[in-house]
């Protein structure tokens, strides 16, 4: 003990020595929270420089408590702010294969809706009491903790403080033009094992949006393409290789985390999970699909998809759903066929709320969105996500809801985490023969008895669109890997960014195998029935991918369509956002009727979400069928005639739609 006092009174009673010495305690805490094992230590070890920079990242921010007297308070805020974001990247990748990102913060309203599927009722309020002794703490020290007796030199402190900012700064410039840090990750998780927490998770929130490319300017635009496909007015041409063509119904059926089972290496299964899509495979055009997420991030792989735009021109872990697209419209081949006459159309078994969708797809050309709350009677798994096979019927009625022919694009959910520890489906259809461990046979189980029900619902799916009397296209792909414990070493594909696609019809086309990026998924569908509409279809359809200037105009076109001068489109926006509807039936009230001094509301398509409200107030409603609800509470009669059935979303209550 006596040793330590000297200790600190000959080093670290300078507080900046002592800053120093914290932050390196506290970057080595982070790094092991993120990396298993002595992960920490072998970062220091092997990453030294690396290692010593994130310090000095952290040390910039806990020197500011020398500005201020009540140093141990401000040392403290410091500390819990850096603790939480590697505590909070800990948790994160425990269950998915992201790491945590700024842009993680614009979605936590959606996390909240389901954190009750990856924590137990224990362990919330294991963290809530956690939260609550943190606030204690914080508000104790401000009162009774130590306070610099002295006055504070501010002078000498500003100017100290100013050179530990600048030389920080310095430091990240000329390690980056070394090489040793870098600003483009190709791969987060792996960006984050390479540059370090710190570092990383301060990029995701100053590197936002498509940087300026070096010469934008409306020549540059312009020579991506030739003049010939550019109208007089300078607005791109919609080019069709038959404008009387019948073209066919499109499908796009992004899969929950579905991936072929038997490409884990490191299990087996009792019978093969997904039989359907494996039969699919072998007898139409299909091949390996390069996905942007890895065992998370759903919305950017319907990005890039609906865009044919790459999130990697983004900054790292955002979301353009959360960021430009909720904020402005942006073209799709949602816009691009309803030029066409297309009808246009979203389906997801999960909320409308989630990821801005309910606003983001009207941005971007959708006529209906059809979410949870405008579905009825829908099965879910152990772990609270709506099943599948409710989304054939909700195809089918898409398709009967308009004369002409319709784009669908439909997100599942059944397949997602997280994937319980211990076993929870009782004489599963698939088994888990072989495993490295109890853990690792369960979660496996568990996942892949939802693949198999979602390989059921394919069948369903394809048998029912095959007897239907229009053309239809039906592509089907995974939006990443699982949030399981995968690495390359036991997933049998180039790296863990890769699912697998097919392209199913119910009218004969010529089988093709080809690998595709999902921003080029779009353009090789249609290219295939002969549309060539839109700025990125038409790039992706006639450009070489393996060019070297391939992704830079990509880029380039990006940032033009989003964050520049439009040149593209001849200086403007051209898109004007959809009056979407939500539900493709229509959700009405047929009478109001009063029985024993107890409101029922009789109508048509009311779901388990449906709610009475007056006057904007959700009143307090019962289910009682598509066609019934019942009021649970008295109102004035004089008002019984203004009751109207609004849709509401059951994690923050907010209504969705009310009916007319």
């Amino acid at each position: 003990m006596e040793n330590l006092k000297q200790i600190y009174s000959r080093y670290l009673k300078n507080s900046f020595v002592f800053c120093f010495a914290w932050a390196f305690l506290l970057n080595f805490i982070i790094e092991t929270l993120a990396r298993k094992g002595l992960g920490g230590l072998m970062f220091l070890i092997e990453s030294p420089v690396v290692f010593l920079y994130n310090t000095v990242l952290i040390f910039a921010t806990l020197v500011v408590a020398t500005l201020f007297r009540r140093r141990a308070f401000v040392i403290t805020v410091v500390t819990i702010l850096w603790m939480a974001i590697g505590i909070t990247n800990g948790v994160i990748l425990m269950q998915r294969m992201t790491p945590f990102t700024v842009k993680d913060l614009s979605n936590i309203t959606d996390g909240a809706t389901i954190i009750t599927n990856y924590f137990t009722t224990s362990e919330l309020i294991m963290i809530a009491a956690g939260v609550i002794v943190s606030v204690t703490a914080m508000i104790l020290l401000w009162v009774k903790g130590p306070r610099k007796k002295e006055k504070v030199n501010l002078k000498r402190n500003i100017l100290a403080v100013f050179l530990v900012i600048v030389f920080t700064f310095a430091g990240t410039m000329g390690l980056i033009k070394a090489g040793v840090l870098n600003t483009f990750f190709g791969n987060l998780a792996y960006a984050y094992e390479d540059y370090g927490v710190p570092y990383c998770f301060t990029n995701t929130w100053l590197n936002t949006g498509i940087s300026k490319p070096k010469g934008y300017d409306e020549k540059m635009v312009r020579d991506i393409f030739d003049e010939d496909q550019y109208n007089e007015d300078g607005t791109m041409k919609l080019v069709h290789t038959d404008e009387d063509q019948d073209h066919p119904n499109i499908l796009f059926l992004q899969l929950e985390s579905f991936v072929d089972p038997s490409l884990f290496n490191n299990i087996e299964l009792s019978a093969d999970a997904i039989p359907t899509f494996r039969k699919l495979k072998e007898e139409y055009s299909s091949g390996d699909l390069t996905v942007p997420a890895c065992g998370a991030g759903t919305a950017n792989t319907e990005f890039e998809v609906m865009t044919g735009l790459s999130v990697k021109f983004f900054g790292p872990g955002e979301y353009p759903f959360k960021s430009i697209l909720n904020e402005q419209t942006g073209e799709s081949i949602a816009f691009d066929l309803k030029s066409m006459g297309y009808g246009t159309h979203a389906i997801h078994n999960h909320r409308a709320l989630f990821y801005n969708r309910n606003e983001v797809f009207a941005n971007i050309g959708y006529d209906t969105f059809t979410s949870l709350e405008y579905m009825s009677d829908v099965e879910k798994t152990p772990k609270n996500w709506a099943k599948d096979k409710i989304l054939t019927g909700q195809i089918m009625d898409t398709l009967e809801s308009t004369e002409e022919h319709d784009y669908i694009y439909t997100i599942s959910v059944q397949g997602h985490g997280s994937y319980p520890t211990e076993q929870v489906i009782k004489n599963p259809a698939i088994e888990v023969t072989e495993a490295p461990d109890e853990t690792t046979k369960w979660q496996y189980e568990y996942y892949v008895n939802q693949i198999y029900e979602m390989d059921q619902f394919i069948k369903e799916l394809t048998d029912t669109l095959s007897e239907y009397d229009e053309d239809v296209i039906l592509v089907m792909y995974g939006d990443h890997i699982p949030a399981l414990d995968v690495t390359e070493d036991n997933y049998n594909k180039k790296d863990l960014y890769q699912t697998e696609y097919i392209i199913w019809s119910n009218f004969d086309m010529e089988k093709k195998e080809k690998d595709l990026a999902t921003y080029q998924l779009a353009a090789e569908v249609l290219d295939r029935v002969d549309i060539h509409t839109g700025t990125t279809i038409k790039y992706h359809q006639t450009k070489d991918h393996d060019s070297p200037e391939y992704l830079d105009n990509l880029k380039t076109l990006g940032y033009d369509m989003y964050y520049g001068k439009g040149y593209i489109y001849g200086g403007c926006n051209p898109f004007e956002r959809v009056d979407m509807k939500l539900g493709v039936k229509e959700i009405k009230i047929d009478k109001v009727v009063n029985i024993g001094g107890k409101y029922y509301i009789k109508g048509e398509n009311f779901t388990e979400y449906s709610k009475v409200t007056l006057n904007g107030e959700t009143l307090k409603t019962i289910y009682l069928g598509p066609s019934l609800l019942g009021l649970q509470e008295e109102v004035n009669p004089d008002d019984a005639v203004n009751m109207k059935v609004s849709q509401i979303d059951k994690s923050n209550k907010e209504i969705i739609s009310t009916t007319e």
